[in-house]
């Protein structure tokens, strides 16, 4: 093994542990608003007339405060590898494409971060899907009893492989302005803080390109500022996901899951419209998406600096 090979080698390793560290921080984060997202995304018949805040008080009420972390197990089981395999595609793919496309538009960093999100989410979407289902049930109604039970019943009642994938179209579709815009945003957002508000916004480092890295603060900025265009854009398509990975959950679903992605999507638009129904618990979606992408980029930031990765890949 070359000395530049060893270099990149490690590089990975190191990545994927930085990667994977940022995606459990910041899941773990907002355990709570993604199980109530969820919740509402679907029409629980239990929280149907609630809010965000309102369905969180609900929980804590009638099931309880550890309730609100329920399907976070199998989100970590997710999220380390998801995370992991994303940034560092996303390393890999922004030195390849930036060498190839040779543009000063940084709609390199768009790809990449498009590519990042298609790898990642293709190799773990099935824990994706089991996750759902177990933050979708109602303490008390428990259909499922753990991530292993969840993934044999899907298995075995629901179509094998392909029912674990259920709704893999619209997320495909909806990972590529998503992943895309986040990592573009907190690019550009980061490149123009350290361009034009160094003093404010950055500190020294001489070890990373340019010697200067960005603050905590100004990392936490940056990654919520990308979270919020990234969710507003794709934000229909996630919905849509949710309602085609817990169609098969309840009777009043069961509609759904016989469904292609548009029909699901207009089904959608015809039953609840786009304010109620294809952007149904976006507000809690921006109070979980703008700390969670925050969180994520600024440990992974961090992280890189920490594990003294600042100047990337040697190819």
């Amino acid at each position: 093994m070359t000395e530049t090979n060893e270099k990149n080698f490690y590089f990975v390793c190191k990545n994927l542990f930085a990667g994977g560290v940022a995606g459990m921080c910041s899941k773990t984060t907002v355990a709570p608003l993604d199980r109530v997202k969820i919740l509402l995304q679907a029409h629980n018949s239990h929280y149907a007339t609630y809010g965000a805040i309102s369905g969180l008080r609900r929980i804590i009420k009638h099931e309880s405060v550890l309730a609100l972390y329920k399907g976070n197990g199998a989100q970590m089981v997710r999220i380390f590898p998801y995370a992991a395999t994303q940034f560092t595609a996303f390393e890999i793919y922004k030195k390849y494409f930036g060498r190839v496309m040779k543009t000063t538009s940084h709609l390199d960093k768009f790809v990449a971060g498009s590519m990042a999100g298609v790898t990642a989410v293709t190799l773990t979407y099935p824990l994706d899907t089991i996750r759902a289902r177990l933050a979708f049930q109602i303490t008390g109604e428990d259909i499922y009893s753990g991530i292993i039970h969840t993934a044999v019943s899907i298995f075995k009642d629901e179509g094998g492989i392909r029912a674990l994938y259920r709704g893999f179209l619209p997320t495909l579709m909806g990972m590529v302005p998503y992943a895309g815009f986040s990592f573009y945003c907190f690019e550009m957002f980061k490149y123009t803080c350290m361009t034009y508000a160094p003093k404010w916004t950055a500190k020294p480092c001489p070890r990373n390109t340019g010697g200067l890295v960005l603050t905590v603060p100004a990392k936490l900025l940056c990654g919520g500022f990308a979270g919020a265009v990234a969710q507003s854009i794709a934000y229909p398509l996630d919905v849509t996901r949710r309602r085609m990975q817990l169609a098969l959950m309840i009777p009043s679903t069961r509609k759904f899951g016989a469904l292609s992605m548009s029909k699901t999507l207009v089904l959608i638009y015809k039953e609840n419209g786009i304010v109620r129904g294809l952007y149904r618990g976006m507000s809690i979606n921006y109070m979980r998406a703008i700390p969670m992408v925050a969180v994520s980029f600024a440990t992974y930031e961090m992280m890189k600096q920490i594990l003294k990765m600042d100047t990337g890949l040697s190819v």
